[in-house]
Order: structure tokens, then sequence, then C-alpha cells
């Protein structure tokens, strides 16, 4: 379930920030997680490139800090970070094809419903460093207090989230296997009020279809990768939408907004 809560909020603080352009990507400047440039692949669709070409940031782009495993964030700074990563996520979903040529009600519920999904793969993707989401936690209860059980059920959700990532990392997941995913769990026909539900099935299916093959080809000595990356995908569900505004966009908003006022 994805709870209704601060989901438009959010979406429109993503929105707000696209109006200063990303940096446009250039062919090539992608490179996998695992360290492997794009063009060392001899199968790439047309489809997956323009997935990748898509990215307003490569990876290596969501900052440096994101990569070090070792090197301590503030809190300001993986806010910032995650802030990045949201509006990476909507501002590629704006440029894959066949998005935008939907119509805007159904972009914007596609978009509602799978923002904090799309945040979890970005954060896997960049090897966020999660071990700072206690210290998160506790600077949004200290601005926020919670009763005694919601900090528990709030730090259980934490948990999770962190276990998600996790998992997914574990997967050494390539930057051509994270766009598929990304648009697999974009184009869903969970979506309310969706004005043509079969269109968007078909994109869900063509961007399975298109991870199939790439995976068959990339990877023809793991015969069960493909359904591992697929089985990932239900449970990026069970992390709360709530929870990740709460630990990363609660401050940030407040402070974006104070700035819109000043204007």
């Amino acid at each position: 379930m994805h709870p209704a809560t601060d989901e438009s909020a959010t979406y429109a603080f993503a929105v707000q920030r696209g109006r200063v352009p990303p940096t446009q990507p250039h062919h090539g400047q992608f490179a996998l997680t695992n360290g492997d440039p794009l063009h060392c692949h001899s199968y790439l669709s047309g489809y997956i490139s323009l997935l990748l070409r898509a990215e307003p940031y490569p990876t290596s782009r969501y900052g440096s800090q994101c990569m070090q495993p070792n090197n301590i964030m503030g809190i300001e700074n993986i806010c910032e970070l995650a802030a990045r990563m949201l509006f990476s996520a909507v501002e590629w979903a704006r440029n894959i094809p066949f998005f935008p040529d939907l119509q805007i009600t159904d972009q914007v519920a596609l978009l509602r419903l799978t923002w904090s999904e799309l945040f979890v793969l970005n954060a896997a993707q960049c090897s966020m460093p999660l071990h700072v989401a206690p210290l998160l936690a506790a600077a949004g209860l200290h601005a926020s207090p919670m009763s005694a059980d919601r900090v528990v059920a709030f730090m259980d959700h934490i948990r999770i989230f962190q276990e998600q990532v996790e998992k997914l990392k574990a997967l050494h997941v390539d930057s051509a296997e994270y766009s598929c995913l990304k648009a697999i769990v974009l184009f869903t026909t969970d979506a309310c009020g969706l004005s043509d539900v079969a269109h968007v099935e078909s994109l869900q299916e063509k961007s399975q279809c298109a991870l199939e093959e790439y995976v068959r080809s990339q990877y023809p000595n793991q015969p069960t990768r493909f359904g591992k990356l697929l089985l990932r995908l239900p449970s990026l569900r069970t992390v709360s939408s709530s929870v990740i505004e709460q630990l990363f966009f609660v401050r940030l908003r407040g402070r974006h907004q104070q700035t819109l006022h000043s204007e």
C-alpha cells in the first residue's frame, strides 16, 4: 500500500526542483555499477539505450561521497543527495520513451504511486550510505517528537528500507538492469484512474521483455538472474513512502517552501 499522506507534496517538491535544468547526459557517459563501461556490452537494445540516456545524472554525479562507504556525510548533505535522487527519478521518467506521450493525468498518477519505489532503486544504484538513517531519524524525531510506539514502528520501517537497498546491492545490478527495473515499476496498472490501462500494461511488458533479453545475453551463466531481479520488485512496496518523506524530505521541503515564499 502507498500512503496518500505527503505523496503529492513530495512529488510537487521534486517537480519544483526542475526549475533548474539538469546537466544533459552525453552518450557513453554512463557507467555500470560494477565499473564496466556501458560500451563494453555486446548487446544493448535501442529501448534500453534510450532508458539510460534519459538519466539526468550519471551514477557518479549523484555525489562522490555516495560511492565511498567509509566517507561520513552530514545530515544536510545526505538530504540534498536524496532530493537529487528524487528529482532524478521524476526527470528520468519525463524523458524515457512512451511516458511523455501518455495523458498528463496518467503521468501524474504513475509517478505519485511509484516515486518511492523509484527512489529505493536509485538509492541502491548509487550505494546510498544508509548507516546515517538512524541519525536522520533521530534528527527528525527531535524536530517532531513521536510517542514511544510510533518510534518503534518508525525505526522498523527504516530497517525495511535498509534491507531492500542491501538486497538489491547484493545482486550487483548494472545500470541497464536498473533502468529496466525502474521502467517496469513505473509502467504499472495499479495506478488509479488510468485512461488507457492496456497501453500502460504493454509498456510494462515491453520493459520486462527488454530486461529478460538483456540478462539472457549478458549473464548466460546466471540462468536465475532475471527471476531474482523481478522478485525484488514487489518487496519495494514494503518501504513506506511516508517514512522516506520523514527521513529525507521534511527538512528540505520546509526550507524550500521558505525560499519560495521569500522570492
